[in-house]
């Protein structure tokens, strides 16, 4: 009889799991959404939602704690960008999406991702005010080009014989 056995092995050694898990992670919080068989989804599933909460409230010295288990741009994109976005939730941060079976083995494929999108509105309107800003720079080049004289065709001439 098993007794204090926690989560699964995927027939793994511990460091082999230990890696498979934080690279997981890793490309879920980077690319936020990654294709993968459902028993690791499901094995790093609790991890990912236990970071986010415990990052979401967290100031940042307390937040330095679970640095060291993450890259410095995996860790900063998830205090940074998405755990503000689940400031609101009590849990339940990703969802599991069934895709079917893999041809050449039949495990079963699923997504997981965030339940909550970036906010796509910042987004545009970041892009707004970049576009903004260059039609304003544009125009101001513009404007300075035509107050700067052109020579008409006397002053050419003039400037010819001479």
């Amino acid at each position: 009889m098993k007794k204090k056995v926690f989560g699964k092995k995927l027939k793994r050694d511990t460091n082999e799991r230990k890696g498979l898990f934080k690279s997981l992670i890793s490309s879920l919080v980077l690319y936020e959404k990654i294709k993968t068989t459902k028993p690791k989804a499901q094995a790093i599933r609790s991890d990912v939602e236990k970071l986010v909460t415990k990052l979401k409230n967290a100031e940042i010295a307390k937040a330095r704690m679970f640095q060291g288990d993450l890259e410095e741009k995996v860790f900063n994109k998830l205090y940074k960008d998405i755990s503000p976005r689940f400031k609101n939730r009590n849990g339940g941060y990703t969802r599991i999406i069934k895709i079917g079976n893999r041809v050449r083995d039949n495990a079963e494929t699923v997504i997981l991702e965030w339940v909550e999108k970036p906010n796509l509105e910042s987004k545009v309107q970041n892009s707004e005010l970049k576009n903004k800003e260059k039609l304003e720079t544009e125009t101001k080049i513009q404007t300075e080009l035509k107050k700067e004289k052109k020579p008409t065709k006397k002053t050419e001439k003039k400037v010819n014989k001479k």
